[in-house]
């Protein structure tokens, strides 16, 4: 490793949460092989003014979410995940800030994963995405970089074997939650 190189988390999982008065949240946590956090980062709030909205029109949210939020938070990062989860399609424009590859976690059909606010891909949300699976789970990977589907399916497999990919959005906002009651 050299000098400037950040040490290796096995994931990085990284979303962003609405907050209807306050704006956009982002997190980013970053787990060891056996699941357990290593790093957690988020951002205060993020609300674009009106000049924005139109400056920026339809590339408003993947800025948010990419460039923003999602860079912001992996620079100040200490390590470096080998695959980064995402579960929202803008948050996939994270991509060109990071080396390794990114994924949105698809959500399921399973009765249990209908709490769950991920991202649903079907035919008319699937162009533009490669998909890959790990266990039960979809992921999709923009067809861009459907070249780093061996990378993340590598990375993915160091997690034990049952990992949920998306229990770890779970905790993101629930530390978010938390540390806004703890800033009140």
């Amino acid at each position: 490793m050299g000098s400037g190189d950040k040490p290796s988390a096995v994931g990085g999982f990284y979303t962003v949460v609405a907050h209807e008065q306050h704006g956009l949240f982002g997190g980013l946590l970053l787990l060891n092989k056996s699941g357990r956090p290593l790093e957690f980062h988020c951002t205060a709030p993020i609300k674009p003014n009106r000049a924005q909205e139109i400056l920026y029109g339809a590339s408003l949210e993947s800025y948010l979410y990419g460039e923003a939020i999602g860079a912001a938070l992996l620079a100040k990062a200490t390590s470096a995940p080998t695959f980064l989860c995402v579960e929202n399609a803008a948050a996939l424009a994270v991509r060109e800030f990071v080396d390794a590859p990114v994924a949105m976690v698809v959500a399921d059909a399973a009765p249990e994963a209908e709490d769950r606010p991920l991202f649903r891909v079907d035919a008319a949300h699937e162009r533009g995405l490669h998909h890959v699976h790990f266990g039960p789970r979809k992921l999709a990977l923009p067809k861009r970089f459907a070249g780093d589907a061996a990378a993340l399916e590598q990375g993915l497999g160091l997690l034990p074997e049952h990992f949920d990919l998306a229990e770890p959005f779970a905790r993101i906002r629930g530390a978010i939650e938390e540390a806004q009651r703890s800033g009140r």
